[in-house]
């Protein structure tokens, strides 16, 4: 008996989640087992050598700060030390003034949060600092004084900061598979573009449209990484030599922001284009291809983005960069056998984006202008 449709769909889910799952658990293993000795060093060091009782803040303090976020650590680690100490000293005075009690809680607590949030827009820092206020006012103040916990919180955090300096990550790992990411969504938005026009299909060129609009986190996600990872090159030795490498990286992701911007912009004007019948067959096909081959240039370009060997990535890039300035060379309406204006505007905004691709690709502002030939 052939088992239910429903039954069927759920085991095929469940297979998905496990293999995800088995997968981020073996991509996590090495932070996980620097989280735990950071946290497990800096709980030892708070107990036996500072002599705190139950330092539990030197263990969560170097969890936050190493943890699997973007954000850089040392903003991070300064978030929490800072955020446990004004809360202590928030709910030390009000806690003098008010009394304790429920109420008394409820108050610092609202207090504490705004307090945060008008000095800082982090959300540990906010969490540090009304959770420090709140412990202050229910509990009783643990051996030495309530600004143990606050010593605890930076213990914990310089541990993360010596794992991070001695024991790093390559900062170029998220970065190289961001930009993977990214140039991958753009080729495709150009590609379904492609598709769009020979088919004379303007939902699928509003599908475009959607998908360059939904890359933006994964620009936001990029420059998160790339700031952490620019913490990691300045602080870890054996990664100084790499900073040069991530600022182009940076320079290059404001390119490509832009390019995805007007890709936006052109997958727009494509849909009215199409609805317009303002092509003919031949300005069709001849504009088609030439998305068809910028896809390919920025599949090239995503391999000399995220190569880790200098020689192959220098190889990729020069070959993005004469696939590019060829393409560049034929946005002409009159090339392209474009006659009508709507279509000659359809050419005029591919310009800006093909411009964007070579400045990624490492070309001088001024020389990827030139290329374009002359209206």
């Amino acid at each position: 008996m052939a088992p239910a449709p429903g039954l069927s769909a759920s085991a095929r889910f469940l297979r998905r989640r496990v293999r995800t799952g088995l997968v981020r658990s073996r991509n996590s293993l090495v932070p996980a087992i620097q989280m735990t000795a950071c946290a497990v060093g800096a709980y030892a060091f708070a107990e036996y050598v500072l002599g705190h009782s139950g330092p539990l803040f030197a263990a969560t303090s170097s969890l936050i700060s190493l943890g699997f976020s973007r954000d850089p650590r040392l903003r991070r680690v300064i978030e929490v030390g800072l955020g446990c100490t004004i809360g202590i000293v928030v709910g030390d005075l009000l806690l003098h003034w008010l009394g304790a009690g429920i109420w008394q809680a409820a108050v610092v607590l609202l207090f504490s949060i705004l307090l945060a949030r008008f000095l800082d827009s982090g959300t540990i820092f906010t969490t540090q600092l009304g959770l420090q206020s709140l412990l202050v006012v229910l509990l009783p103040a643990p051996a030495g004084g309530p600004f143990t916990r606050s010593i605890d919180a930076i213990v914990g955090g310089v541990f993360a900061l010596l794992v991070t300096i001695l024991v790093p990550k390559d900062p170029r790992r998220e970065p190289r598979n961001d930009v993977k990411k990214l140039l991958h969504e753009l080729a495709e938005v150009l590609r379904e573009c492609a598709s769009a026009l020979s088919y004379s299909d303007s939902t699928q060129a509003w599908h475009a449209l959607i998908r360059g609009r939904n890359c933006q986190p994964l620009v936001d996600a990029m420059r998160q990484s790339l700031r952490a990872s620019g913490e990691v090159a300045t602080l870890a030795p054996a990664y100084r030599r790499h900073r040069e490498e991530l600022d182009r990286m940076e320079q290059s992701l404001d390119y490509i922001d832009l390019a995805l911007r007007n890709s936006r912009v052109f997958a727009r004007r494509l849909t009215s284009a199409i609805n317009h019948a303002a092509l003919s067959d031949e300005a069709t096909q001849n504009i088609a291809d030439v998305l068809q081959d910028t896809a390919d240039a920025v599949d090239e370009l995503s391999l000399g983005l995220a190569e880790v060997h200098d020689g192959v990535r220098r190889s990729h890039l020069r070959t993005a960069r004469t696939d590019l300035r060829e393409i560049a060379g034929r946005l002409h309406p009159r090339l392209l056998d474009v006659q009508r204006l709507e279509g000659e505007t359809v050419v005029m905004l591919f310009r800006p984006l093909m411009v964007d691709l070579l400045e990624a690709a490492g070309v001088d502002s001024r020389e990827a202008r030139d290329i374009l030939p002359p209206l």
